[in-house]
């Protein structure tokens, strides 16, 4: 299947945010329990500053159906949504230092293992490197591991989410370079 790509903009929001909701729903099943795709809930989703920076990403099958997002930042939140206020952090970081976030990436369940995945990581990595970052590291869910390991990223360290349902996630990183 052909794939088209382009950076978001606000009045796609809705679609990115409808097709979030059926991402975690149906892809996070097979590895979390139900209570815990909930929870997951309250750490994942739609960053909007990502969109405000012109680095949020929306692949489009050719019969201009949203198959899937996510994107980078140069920004030091590593994962989170608008609603977990506590997780964000504006600060910039320095790309001699610091390593780029990758972020928020969603497949919509009908599009899965077609190489949207790849596509958005591919299109996220040289965005990076062309800003100066050698490195990225992202949070990943274990529904996405397979995923980030097949394309090079290794595991940094495995965390649970606070709260009263603990969700098990993966910082994850890789040399762009």
């Amino acid at each position: 299947m052909d794939f088209t790509h382009r950076f978001a903009r606000e009045p796609d929001i809705a679609a990115i945010s409808a097709l979030m909701a059926r991402a975690i729903g149906a892809l996070q099943g097979d590895f979390l329990t139900p209570s815990q795709v909930a929870a997951s809930r309250a750490v994942m989703g739609l960053d909007t500053q990502l969109i405000a920076d012109g680095t949020y990403l929306l692949v489009h099958a050719n019969d201009g159906r949203l198959a899937g997002c996510g994107g980078w930042s140069r920004r030091a939140t590593l994962y989170g949504g608008d609603h977990s206020t506590s997780l964000r952090d504006a600060a910039l970081l320095d790309p001699r230092h610091d390593a780029a976030r990758i972020r928020a990436m969603y497949t919509d369940p009908d599009f899965v293992r077609r190489g949207v995945g790849r596509l958005v990581l591919s299109v996220c990595e040289a965005a990076a490197r062309d800003a100066g970052f050698a490195r990225a590291e992202m949070m990943a869910t274990l529904a996405g591991e397979p995923l980030y390991r097949a394309c090079g990223y290794r595991p940094i360290e495995r965390i649970e989410t606070p709260g009263e349902v603990p969700v098990p996630m993966i910082r994850m990183g890789k040399a762009l370079r």
